[in-house]
């Protein structure tokens, strides 16, 4: 089941930038639930408790049972604008979400069992290409993660999102491709000494090209003697 957090909010009936200010003067967001087939209600939200769940990074896969005015609704934040400064919640758009909702979401990939990953123990490098995936899934059984288990993978293999534990109702929003979520690269003192003798081998060619020249080509006294002939 997917985890949830509680708020309580205070419905609004005027909105607009004025308003928007004198809440935050009394430490409140102004905020808006939306969707489920009912009009939009504009609310506060108390700001302390916006920027705690917010900082806590998974406002955008954690339904809130949100208590209006003594009415709750479950909903999920869809879109937080935030102070270009201070990262403060500026603004919560709220969608309502009920048990037959279908949304797309990013969640998190976890790449577990790095210990055993045989690339890794050879001194290959994880180059992860996608820390997050969007996946399309009920809104009441969002994932908190989707892991991937390299203990398989060795240097030079891709791990793509087939390679990814998908949770029981879920599938990636992207579905006309097999997409790589991360690689197992060389170690870079391997490829700095290959580099190396790639260089080597392209020197000592130039310097036989240049020795073969000077041998062919004849001495001074040489063209000399053949023109006195």
């Amino acid at each position: 089941m997917t985890k949830r957090y509680d708020m309580s909010a205070v419905k609004r009936e005027r909105a607009g930038k004025g308003v928007a200010r004198a809440l935050r003067r009394e430490a409140q967001t102004p905020a808006v639930i939306y969707g489920d087939k009912k009009e939009p209600v504009t609310i506060s939200i108390p700001t302390k408790e916006a920027n705690l769940e917010f900082n806590k990074g998974q406002m955008f896969t954690t339904l809130c049972d949100l208590d209006v005015d003594g009415k709750k609704d479950l909903v999920l934040a869809r879109d937080i604008q935030l102070h270009p400064v201070t990262d403060n919640v500026l603004h919560v758009d709220f969608l309502r979400v009920n048990d037959k909702t279908k949304l797309t979401v990013a969640v998190a990939v976890n790449y577990i069992n790095q210990e055993e990953c045989a690339g890794l123990k050879e001194k290959g490098i994880l180059n992860v290409i996608r820390y997050d995936v969007d996946l399309v899934c009920k809104a009441v059984a969002i994932p908190e993660a989707i892991d991937v288990d390299l203990t398989k993978f060795e240097i030079g293999d891709s791990i793509k999102i087939s390679d990814a534990v998908m949770p029981d109702g879920a599938k990636p929003a992207i579905d006309d491709r097999d997409f790589t979520l991360a690689t197992i690269a060389a170690p870079r003192a391997v490829e700095v000494e290959e580099e190396a003798v790639e260089g080597e081998e392209g020197e000592e060619g130039a310097e036989a090209s240049a020795e073969g020249t000077e041998g062919d080509a004849p001495a001074d006294g040489e063209k000399a003697e053949e023109k006195s002939e």
